[in-house]
């Protein structure tokens, strides 16, 4: 179904024409000096900022996320998790975006099961940059429990109002630190994450 993906070395210089760049997780450059900070100078970077400008929908996953705000794509700072510990399982989201390409498929409010495996998840923006974001819509996911409430027991990294993931102006880019791909199946043990790929099928298709 559809085309295969594109997959591109990150010292390559060209995109090919696609209707979505992934930037996945991991750990580019061993997360040496901050993470996501060097990956956001290597030369794809240039290409990815320069298709996202002309609207090319852009997804960052975990380190994705970080190299997306330190390219300037995204506002905000991915820092060290507040009790200074790497965290990997499994937590719970509220969609607090469901018009979206990455989340039309989700209905707004509900709560989803998707893991989370990150040294340096806790996001942070000034205040200004907060009543921004919240006031147009963009943050995507916020850390929760299972009934939807959003607290300091269900922030598994100390994040700045529990933010899981955020958009850009266009809405067309989002950052998130928890793995959608990693539950998206049941031979994964859920299939929670599906549906923001399916959005994304639906949007772009």
């Amino acid at each position: 179904m559809g085309s295969q993906p594109a997959m591109v070395w990150h010292r390559d210089t060209a995109l090919p024409n696609v209707d979505l760049i992934a930037v996945p997780g991991g750990f580019s450059y061993g997360d040496y000096l901050r993470s996501g900070a060097m990956a956001a100078h290597s030369p794809i970077m240039r290409e990815v900022v320069r298709s996202a400008e002309r609207g090319v929908a852009v997804l960052g996953i975990c380190n994705g996320f970080q190299i997306l705000t330190e390219a300037g794509l995204l506002p905000g700072v991915l820092m060290r998790n507040k009790n200074l510990r790497f965290v990997c399982r499994d937590v719970f989201l509220r969609v607090e975006n469901a018009d979206t390409v990455f989340s039309n498929r989700y209905s707004a409010g509900q709560v989803i099961r998707i893991p989370v495996a990150h040294h340096d998840g806790n996001y942070f923006i000034d205040e200004e940059g907060r009543a921004q974001l919240e006031g147009e819509g963009r943050v995507a996911f916020r850390y929760c429990d299972t009934a939807g409430a959003a607290d300091d027991r269900s922030n598994p990294n100390g994040s700045l109002s529990n933010i899981a993931g955020i958009l850009d102006p266009t809405r067309r880019i989002l950052g998130m630190m928890p793995h959608p791909e990693r539950l998206s199946d049941p031979t994964l043990g859920g299939d929670d994450g599906r549906a923001l790929f399916d959005s994304m099928i639906s949007a772009l298709s």
